[in-house]
C-alpha cells in the first residue's frame, strides 16, 4: 500500500485541531476525540494516522472496484 503524503494538523489554543490535505480542510476535531488523535500522532506514523483519521485512505481495490459488475450499467440503465 502506498504510504499517504500531504496531510498537516494544527493544534490551535483552545485545544482544537484542524487537519489539512494538500490545503484543503479535511477534518476539525475537538475535546476527547483531539487528544485521542494527538496521543496518536505521538505514538505512531502522523501521515497514517491523519489519512485514518480524515478517512481519505486508500485499501488498493479501486481498480478492480471499477470493472466489477456492478459497475457496469445493467437493468437500470446505466451507462
Amino acid at each position: 500500500m502506498p504510504r499517504p503524503h500531504g496531510f498537516v494538523y494544527e493544534q490551535r489554543a483552545n485545544g482544537t485541531v484542524v487537519l489539512t490535505h494538500q490545503g484543503r480542510a479535511a477534518g476539525t476535531l475537538r475535546g476527547p476525540r483531539a487528544e485521542k488523535f494527538l496521543a496518536e500522532v505521538v505514538a505512531g506514523d502522523a501521515q497514517l494516522v491523519m489519512a485514518r483519521w480524515t478517512g481519505a485512505y486508500r485499501f488498493g481495490n479501486e481498480r478492480a472496484g471499477k470493472n466489477h459488475p456492478r459497475h457496469q450499467g445493467g437493468r437500470r440503465g446505466g451507462r
